[in-house]
Order: structure tokens, then sequence, then C-alpha cells
């Protein structure tokens, strides 16, 4: 069985043992060993880390641009190969597997040119004969914690940026897909990125997230996770006078009215619930239907689940792959009982599959007939769930759907530029999409949200550039 180490200061480092690495969708295939890192490893990459930092944090900006290209090149000449690994280790499918990895490959690419846009001020003082300058510098070594979902699309915009502005990097991914951020780190370290400047530390969170939040030589935190893992950062974050941004959960509604397209809104309904096997932040798990359209948009809906087809990721046709870990998908059948004694109807799916492999199938669950009060239409579940509420007009919907702790992305079908115009200011959510999925997304654009599923500055596109610089004012007599 092969083992990747992490890489700390330019070399690659055994931890104290090494974790199997399962495919989701055969659990017979194991696709690697993979180190398990410990506070000492995180000593010891912080220590290289902060030791690149002076010579990285001042190099020349063609130098990064050039690295940073080098990088998202390779990873769009190897896409196949990279997306094949995610949906082996994620359980997304194939297609979406390459998909990531080739956003992952223009991210690199598009901070490879921030590198060279990043701009400061020039303004005359209030005081007479003094020059002001006001300039962006690179915050230090920023400690990058990403999660399962996303395991090489997160890495990316989470690193590149950091890189671009001239920090330096400790990144922890997530336990469970471990192969995308080695693969990803390997292409970092053949790079000519300096020795240092970049390092891996694979292990369990609660043991390396825990030394990088806490360790005095990191000056920020990006997140992205869970609301309860997220808060406890915040606080330890503020304790430590460290900056910190959280990507957390969310809880998002898609709108559909009476004058909505039906085929389009059914579609971009399913595609926002169920693909991914809704293990996306932006999914929408609570569907907000208005009275005239709501019966025949729930036949409609049943009709198209019917053909989706569940199974392997590597196998074409697959449709929606397995949940990716069993402690997942017990969560998820969990919430399908908790759906049925809350008094919600379960009108499709919502049960485990037996398919020719074993892995950690389900088929897609549909509830209608739910209330908003309902633990389903309140809490995160993460995974192909979605339930229907019924509501009487545009604004009981709009009601509805800002309804929530959350806030990260919204959804309206309809026809009418009235309430689209309406909703897109009004919508309690960092990102709102009309007539199309929750959970598309570009990566030249911020991505965030507000209330319990954002804190901190939006990450990608030019405004990555406030998390991971600090501003600076100086003045000159002339």
């Amino acid at each position: 069985m092969q083992q990747h180490d992490n890489l700390i200061g330019g070399e690659w480092k055994k931890g104290n043992s090494y974790s199997p690495n399962l495919n989701p969708s055969n659990l017979g295939d194991t696709i690697a060993e993979y180190t398990q890192g410990d506070a000492s490893h995180v000593e010891a990459a912080v220590a290289a880390a902060t030791a690149a930092f002076p010579a990285w944090s001042t190099s020349g900006i063609q130098m990064r641009s050039d690295a940073l290209d080098k990088i998202g090149t390779e990873i769009l000449a190897r896409k196949e190969e990279l997306g094949t690994l995610l949906a082996r280790e994620e359980g997304k499918t194939k297609a979406e597997g390459i998909g990531e990895a080739t956003r992952a490959g223009q991210i690199f690419k598009f901070f490879a040119g921030e590198c060279l846009r990043l701009a400061g001020e020039t303004l005359p003082s209030v005081r007479p004969n003094i020059g002001v300058e006001i300039t962006r510098e690179p915050v230090g070594v920023v400690g990058l914690i990403t999660p399962w979902n996303f395991p090489i699309a997160i890495p990316a915009w989470k690193i590149a940026p950091a890189l671009a502005f001239g920090n330096c990097v400790v990144m922890k991914p997530a336990d469970l897909v471990p192969g995308c951020a080695w693969a990803l780190a390997e292409i970092i370290s053949r790079s000519g990125i300096p020795a240092g400047v970049f390092n891996l530390v694979m292990g369990r969170g609660s043991v390396i997230g825990d030394a990088l939040v806490n360790h005095p030589g990191i000056h920020a935190i990006s997140f992205t996770g869970s609301v309860g893992v997220g808060s406890r950062i915040a606080v330890q974050c503020a304790t430590n006078h460290k900056k910190v941004q959280l990507e957390m959960g969310g809880k998002n509604p898609q709108v559909i009215l009476d004058d909505a397209d039906l085929a389009q809104a059914v579609e971009l309904s399913v595609q926002s619930a169920f693909y991914s096997t809704g293990q996306r932040c932006t999914a929408s798990s609570r569907l907000i239907v208005t009275d005239g359209i709501y019966p025949k948009f729930i036949e409609a809906m049943k009709a198209r689940m019917e053909k989706i087809k569940v199974g392997d990721a590597l196998v074409q046709g697959t449709d929606i792959g397995p949940v990716s870990s069993q402690s997942q998908l017990e969560q998820d059948l969990s919430y399908v009982e908790i759906g049925k004694s809350e008094g919600a109807v379960l009108a499709a799916g919502g049960g485990r599959l037996k398919l020719d492999t074993e892995g950690f199938y389900m088929a897609p669950a549909l509830f209608v007939d739910s209330d908003k009060t309902m633990r389903i239409n309140r809490e995160e579940i993460f995974g192909p769930v979605a339930s229907v509420i019924r509501v009487k007009d545009y604004d009981e919907a709009l009601a509805t759907a800002n309804d929530t702790q959350f806030g990260l992305s919204s959804g309206i079908a309809t026809t009418s530029l009235k309430y689209a115009t309406h909703f897109k200011r009004h919508s309690q959510a960092g990102m709102v999409m009309v007539n199309l999925p929750t959970a598309g997304v570009d990566y030249h654009v911020p991505f965030g949200g507000r209330k319990g599923s954002s804190y901190g500055p939006r990450e990608q596109g030019k405004y990555a550039q406030e998390f991971f610089t600090i501003v600076k004012t100086a003045y000159t007599l002339a």
C-alpha cells in the first residue's frame, strides 16, 4: 500500500501512524495510506513557514505569479487524473470531480494575475508638504483548515491568494479526504516556491486544527467547516489576537413562485438539493413553494427524482454518488426519521441503497407538507434531503426564506422582474440566484454569507486581499 507523508520545510515527513483513505463508492477499495501528524509536526511546519516568510513576503511579484501560474497549468493538464482521484475519495461523480479540479487550476491562474494587480493609493495629507501612501502587506504565517466536501477547490481558493499576497502557509486538510490535498501539495512542491513557504500537515482536526489555532506563530486562520467548530475557532482567535475568516453552515432556501417556469424550477431545485449528494454548503434543502404551483411542482419533482441515477462515482451515467462516510450516512438517515416523526410526508426516497459494490449509498429524500419550525427545516443536514414548505404568496415566501440562523445562498424561480429585483435586495444571504441553482459560484467574484454562515472577510476574487493582507499607511515629509 502506497504511503504519503506531510510536507514540512520542503521535505516529506512521516507522522506517528498512517490512516487508510477509503473509496465511499466501494469500501473494498483503499486509495492509499496518509500519515497522521501531531502537534510536533505543526510546530515544525510553523517554524519552517516563519523562517521562509521574510524572503517570500518581499519577493518579486513576477516570481510569485510565475509559480502560481505553473501550479495552475499542471492542475489543468492533470484535471482528469485529479478529478478521478477526487471522485474516488470523496464520492462526487467523476464529471463533477473533473470540473472541480478544473476550477482549482483556474483559481491558481487567476491569483497569478492578482500578484501583478495589487494596488495602493497615494494621497495628499491635510498637512502641508506631507505625502501619504496606503499599501498592502502580507499578514504573515496563515493556517488553512479545509473541509472534505470540496477537497481540491477550497484548498485552492485559500492557498492561492495566501501565496499571491506574500504569506506563508500551514494547511490542514480534512482527515476524510487527504488524497487531493497531498496531490496539490506535491504539485506546489515542484513549482519553484521556496521550501517552507507552503506546508501540509495531515491528521485529526482535534489535534492538528487545535494546535494551529492556538500556536502563537500563526497570525491568521481561514476555516471552512461546521458552525460548532467555527464558533470555537472565532473565540480562540479573538483571545489570541489572530485574524480569522470562517465559512460555516447553510440552510439555503429555494423559492418557487406561481409564475415560475415549472420545468426550469424543478431542474434547478434538483440540482441545488441533490447533486454532489447534497454535500454542499450552498445546497438548497428548503424548497419554499407558493400555493398556485405547489401541486404541480410536487408531482414534477417526484417524476424528475425517479430519473436520478445513484451509483458508483466513477461509473459513467451516475448522477449522484455515495454519501462521503458512514457517519454522514447515519446522520442523513437519522434526519429522515426525524422528519417523519415531526409529521412531514416523505414523498420520495430516503432509504439506504444496496448496489453492486458496498458503499454509502442513499436515495435522495423529498419531504412535502413540512413546516418551517421542523428540525429538518432549521438544522443543516448536509446530505441529499430536501423538504418543501407551502406558502401563500411572495411575501410569506420571503419571510420564510429569511427565517433561519444561516445566510449563505438563496434562490428564486420566477418570471417576474419585480419579484426578482425585490428578492435580490431583501434576501438575507450573501449570494442570491435568480432562476439558477443555489450551488453554482464563480471563482473571480466574492464568496460568503451572513448571519451564522460566515464571519470575517469574503473569500475568492479580488476581495480575498481583505483577509490575506494588512493595510499600512505611511507619511513622508517632502
